[in-house]
Order: C-alpha cells, then structure tokens, then sequence
C-alpha cells in the first residue's frame, strides 16, 4: 500500500499554486510595472487583486484538505 505524506503533499501544492498565480500576474505586472501610456493601470491593479482573492481562497482549501484527493480538489481551480 502507498501511503502519501499530506505535508508534503501540501508543500508540492503550494509551490503548484505559486507558479500558477505567477504566470496569471505575467501580463498585469508588466503593465504595472512599463506604466505605459494608454494602458489602464487600475484595471491591471484590479485583475491582480482579482488573481489575489483567487489564489487565497485555493491557499485555504489545500491548507484544509486532509486528503490528495482534496488537494488535487482544492488545485482544481488553479
């Protein structure tokens, strides 16, 4: 029988969501980031808060889950 290490698990699943939530910040960041002309700073300030409440709530979910299954549940939405 395979048995899971649920820290682990959750380690690997946190560092799947960083990447995720870092890929999703790409093209908000270097609006941000260029602040160039014509492009609305505030509508990438607030996709990115947008992409924030995203990812704590998933952050939540594999800190709650007490099985793989609920990870892989809980990256679902990543």
């Amino acid at each position: 029988m395979i048995t899971i290490n649920i820290d682990k698990a959750k380690n690997i699943a946190h560092d799947m969501r960083r990447a995720a939530r870092a890929e999703e910040f790409k093209p908000h960041d270097e609006v941000i980031m260029k602040q160039i002309p014509g492009v609305d700073a505030q509508a990438a300030e607030a996709a990115r808060q947008a992409i924030r409440d995203k990812y704590t709530a998933i952050q939540a979910d594999i800190d709650a889950a007490t099985t793989p299954e609920e990870i892989k549940a809980a990256l679902g939405g990543a």
